[in-house]
């Protein structure tokens, strides 16, 4: 174990530290590991090993604090192209039959939807163009 080169056990270290990261999706992990691979070149380089334990500690913790609050921020904002129903809310759709509280049928995107009124005592007759607000199921609620 003595004949073993100190970079060798922090790339060791860096492997380990990897596969919690693909079990888990835990980022942090990944994180540890590059603090990891920095501390292995430190060793590569001559590095005692304080200087390599903070040059681990250092990179991982810049790293945490730098990288996780973008990601974070990042991964609460919604998509900015909405994709199957959410890019049909707010489309316009023409009026094929007539719309109530109870049904009707609509052109919306090239298609024939069925449609019922948000409001419940308006209707629309077939030619008017109205405002999709929402889908229920196979339904547009339009306005």
């Amino acid at each position: 174990m003595d004949d073993i080169d100190a970079w060798v056990w922090w790339l060791i270290g860096a492997v380990g530290l990897g596969i919690p990261l693909v079990v888990t999706a835990m980022p942090e992990f990944g994180m540890l590991a590059v603090g990891a691979v920095a501390g292995a070149v430190t060793a590569g380089l001559g590095g005692g090993v304080v200087l390599q334990v903070v040059v681990f500690a250092v990179v991982s913790v810049a790293l945490i604090a730098v990288v996780r609050p973008v990601a974070t921020r990042h991964r609460s904002q919604r998509p900015q192209l909405a994709t199957g129903i959410d890019a049909l809310k707010g489309k316009q759709a023409l009026v094929l039959e007539r719309v109530d509280g109870s049904g009707g049928r609509i052109k919306l995107a090239g298609e024939v939807w069925s449609a019922r009124a948000l409001d419940t005592g308006r209707a629309y007759e077939a030619g008017e163009e109205v405002d999709v607000v929402e889908i229920e199921g196979a339904t547009a609620i339009v306005m």
